[in-house]
């Protein structure tokens, strides 16, 4: 049994009057607990925790994230984390959970991965009452809208790959407008990131008017504010805004709050609970979704940029079994001892070292034991990165928690310890759109050279031309290679990235650049998880992973 929400709290220095309580385990913080905590305290140091590129089952990015803040405590040190809370698609789909596992979980764990405090749905809400909203001015024609240059879909919290391209308001006079549109799933809405990058009701309310729903048919362009919903958006919005406090299995707080994707969006937890983290704790641990190319390139550019946060240290997650995957190892012969083929797949490591390394941030390698792992396994990702000067701890999270990430833990403090560097971004804003993703995409994947397709380029000089060039970039690519084609492992050189669309999302504040196959609502596969999870006599859940 874990301890009451009210007790973790209070051990953090959040005063009860700003706590309102979702049962005895959870808990939304309210704003107030920002400033009364700046006025008590200076804050604590920001450690990012990303990955190399994993294999299709993950290679513990989370797990070690929640290892690492136990192992912090573990070592005297007043320690929070910073978390995304797991979107329903995933969970019933592929990846499952998104909680960590063994003796580091966030919990409790179930509820988090299902409906949590409502988050999700507030979001989804929102962002169909916009749609509604829409296509509403279009039927009675209140709206200055082109029904044919409607960008704005709807959103739902599952993984539907029907759903992507479907026609609404067929039925005959009075059911709508007929045209066509699909849904995004929600970690990919605007709504999300809109959500995950405000930092207060007043900013979340003017980034909700900037949405751009579309175009007029002279060409003007259409804002969501123009729809005047925007004040229910920001109303349902309004308890979603607050980040939630849970812990984990050794009662570390945990500030879960915000779900966008890597792949698709900006891969961070809310600014909120990261500012949340930071002002109650000496070290506030944060992760960003799947490798460095993906999510810590969005949480320094987009994220950090935005929000005037500045890491102390970045911590590279690796496991011997995504090295042998990209030393050439066969996905069915990974559980078996080969040295070798993680001498090969090292790579990868080093293209990520080298990725993260454009940010001026010490770095630590946490090297995620598995079951299988053997120790002259582990020994050639230790041996490699004290070639390169870079810290390197093995870590049990799994298994022993927090006692499993003391090594770990101490390598971070001693890291975050160096005289504070000033905030680096890759690419200054005053640059144009095509040079910003040219820059990532031979910085951050080791791309030859990026092509624009004429549908993307099409969108950049509209872009340009309605005042959006100075936004930054936001990725879509797939996380399981460093270049936009899934299949090539290790460290692909030579290719060219192709940007086949790009996106305005002026109320979040970037733009999306479109790349390989990657699209904004998931399917299912041919066995999803949702057939194993049900509920037992005593009414537990089980078989969620």
């Amino acid at each position: 049994m874990f301890r009451p929400i009210t007790e973790v709290a209070h051990d953090l220095g959040v005063a009860t009057e700003n706590l309102e309580p979702y049962g005895r385990d959870k808990a939304k913080v309210r704003l107030a607990a920002l400033g009364e905590a700046a006025e008590a305290r200076a804050p604590g140091k920001l450690i990012l925790v990303s990955a190399i590129t994993p294999t299709p089952a993950g290679e513990g990015k989370t797990t070690t994230s929640i290892g690492l803040a136990q192992g912090l405590s573990r070592i005297g040190k007043r320690s929070a984390l910073a978390l995304r809370q797991p979107s329903m698609g995933p969970v019933f789909g592929r990846k499952g959970g998104a909680t960590g596992g063994g003796a580091s979980k966030v919990e409790p764990s179930n509820t988090i991965n299902l409906q949590f405090t409502g988050d999700f749905h507030a979001i989804t809400a929102a962002h169909n009452l916009l749609a509604a909203a829409i296509d509403n001015g279009l039927h009675f024609g209140s709206l200055d809208l082109d029904p044919r240059r409607v960008s704005w879909k709807r959103a739902l919290d599952m993984n539907d790959r029907s759903l992507r391209r479907v026609v609404i308001g067929l039925g005959g006079p009075g059911q709508g407008v007929p045209r066509e549109t699909g849904f995004d799933i929600t970690a990919a809405s605007e709504v999300m990131a809109i959500l995950c990058l405000a930092d207060s009701p007043a900013d979340l309310r003017a980034r909700l008017e900037r949405i751009l729903i579309g175009f007029a048919k002279g060409g003007r362009p259409v804002l969501a504010g123009e729809t005047g919903v925007v004040g229910s958006m920001a109303a349902i919005l309004s308890e979603a805004l607050m980040p939630n406090l849970v812990q984990t299995t050794e009662s570390t707080p945990a500030f879960i709050h915000g779900g966008p994707f890597a792949n698709i969006a900006h891969g961070c937890n809310s600014v909120l609970a990261t500012r949340m983290a930071l002002a109650h704790a000496d070290f506030a641990v944060t992760e960003a979704g799947f490798a460095f190319d993906l999510g810590g390139e969005k949480f320094f550019d987009l994220k950090c940029r935005s929000a005037g946060l500045n890491p102390a240290a970045i911590v590279l997650v690796a496991t011997v079994r995504a090295l042998k995957m990209h030393g050439g190892s066969a996905l069915a012969s990974l559980q078996e001892s080969d040295p070798g083929a993680v001498e090969r797949g090292l790579v990868n490591l080093a293209a990520h070292l080298d990725a993260a390394a454009h940010f001026g941030k010490p770095i630590v390698v946490a090297v995620n034991r598995f079951a299988n792992d053997t120790d002259e396994e582990t020994a050639v990702v230790v041996r490699y990165c004290a070639s390169r000067g870079v810290a390197c701890a093995p870590a049990d999270v799994f298994g022993a928690g927090g006692a499993g990430a003391i090594e770990l833990a101490e390598r971070v403090v001693e890291a975050a310890s160096a005289p504070e560097t000033a905030f680096q971004p890759l690419y200054p804003l005053d640059w144009s759109p095509e040079r910003k993703i040219e820059r990532i995409a031979q910085s951050m994947y080791g791309a030859a050279g990026v092509m624009i397709a004429p549908a993307a380029a099409a969108q950049l000089k509209k872009a340009t031309a309605l005042g959006y060039a100075s936004l930054p970039i936001c990725m879509a690519k797939t996380q399981d290679s460093l270049s936009d084609n899934p299949k090539l492992r290790g460290r692909p050189t030579g290719f060219t990235l192709t940007v086949r669309d790009v996106e305005i999302a002026a109320g979040a504040g970037f733009l999306v650049a479109l790349t390989g196959d990657i699209v904004r609502m998931p399917g299912l596969p041919e066995r999803p998880a949702a057939l194993g999870i049900d509920v037992d006599q005593d009414g537990r859940v089980v078989g969620l992973k």
